[in-house]
């Protein structure tokens, strides 16, 4: 039942398709900052993690761990942080976010720490290649 599905507008703004798996749209953030990927399952009405079936969340959560896996893989970070907010876009998605001790908002949150730094569009276009590999690969 994926034909009343959008992505939010502001999610579609600030982020680039890597491409879909089989619940989830998974988007790179815009933010060379922090390798960010975004997790949205493409059904509609989504606010909460509880608001997926039991088959739904089990298959999130491995998707999840593939997301955590294509991360590790990408940046190498000290740690990868999952989380799924909302506060500020309601539509069910997770982030999964490459954290590094020299990262500028370490060992705080990234939300509301300077401003986004955007991929310059030849480092976009080649992480996104990779991303879709690693995704395809695992």
């Amino acid at each position: 039942m994926t034909d009343a599905f959008s992505l939010d507008p502001r999610l579609a703004a600030d982020t680039h398709p890597v491409g879909d798996l089989a619940l989830c749209s998974v988007l790179l953030m815009d933010d060379a900052r922090f390798p960010w990927l975004i997790l949205v399952p493409r059904r509609p009405n989504l606010s909460e993690l509880t608001d997926l079936t039991p088959e739904e969340a089990r298959l999130a959560f491995e998707e999840i761990r593939i997301a955590v896996g294509v991360v590790q893989s990408l940046a190498r970070p000290d740690k990868v942080n999952v989380a799924a907010l909302g506060n500020v876009v309601s539509q069910l998605h997770i982030h999964v976010v490459a954290r590094f001790r020299s990262d500028p908002a370490w060992p705080g949150p990234v939300w509301g720490v300077g401003e986004p730094k955007p991929y310059p569009p030849h480092a976009r276009a080649a992480l996104l290649e990779r991303a879709a590999a690693l995704f395809v690969a695992a």
